[in-house]
């Protein structure tokens, strides 16, 4: 997964603050070369301060700016950098630790608070993060590349992008008008996998990655090992 290429790259202590500053931003644009942006900026010493909450939200803007053009972690120069350094005042200003380990410890890993948080107290704070593509996805990523065990993890939904929506309809699963992508169309998508998925013991987010890879792929009838 494009995720991937932060591992030997990021230590665990720093892996929350970098992936989920760099998934801010993760939104209608190709995840391997965000993610490579990411590793880039990280690997460069004098840069790795952009990944730090309190830093990045006390900066100025203009050096925010520069160091995340530095490698195009930022495409659009004026909207990235200020949602860059919004998501980090959602986190320094709801975490006693400045920090997203703080913030996920504030909530004792209980998945309803965060949303509480991310999607309604403090919503403005966290552009993209806050929408449901995105915040399912991000919690995926925290517990897939860290230590993190989730309560009440049967609220993270499948991560409806067009990628998941495409599967969807492959599959039969939804109607070919939900690759509209509306709002409506990806609640359709995420409802659907919670029903399909029903008393079988997965999580939809659980067939997040092989759904993902799969329509990537154009959907090879059979993959060989």
């Amino acid at each position: 997964m494009p995720e991937d290429i932060l591992l030997g790259i990021v230590p665990e202590h720093e892996f929350m603050n970098v992936i989920t500053l760099g998934m801010a931003l993760n939104y209608q644009r190709n995840s391997y070369a965000l993610w490579e942006a990411v590793a880039r900026t990280y690997q460069e010493e004098q840069l790795r301060w952009v990944f730090d909450p309190r830093e990045a939200w006390g900066r100025d803007i203009e050096d925010l700016r520069g160091a995340l053009l530095a490698h195009r972690i930022a495409l659009q120069p004026n909207r990235h950098p200020q949602i860059w350094q919004s998501v980090a005042s959602g986190i320094v200003n709801s975490s006693p630790g400045a920090n997203v380990q703080g913030l996920l410890q504030s909530v004792d890993y209980d998945i309803a608070p965060l949303k509480t948080i991310v999607q309604q107290s403090r919503k403005k704070e966290f552009p993209y993060l806050s929408g449901p593509k995105i915040f399912n996805y991000w919690l995926y990523v925290l517990e897939s590349y860290t230590a993190v065990q989730w309560k009440s993890r049967e609220l993270i939904t499948i991560a409806p992008d067009t990628h998941i929506l495409q599967a969807t309809v492959r599959l039969g699963l939804c109607p070919a008008s939900i690759l509209e992508g509306s709002a409506e169309n990806r609640e359709q998508a995420a409802l659907a996998w919670e029903q399909a998925l029903e008393g079988s013991g997965l999580a939809p987010i659980d067939v997040h990655t092989p759904l993902w890879l799969w329509s990537r792929a154009g959907f090879p009838e059979r993959i060989s090992i």
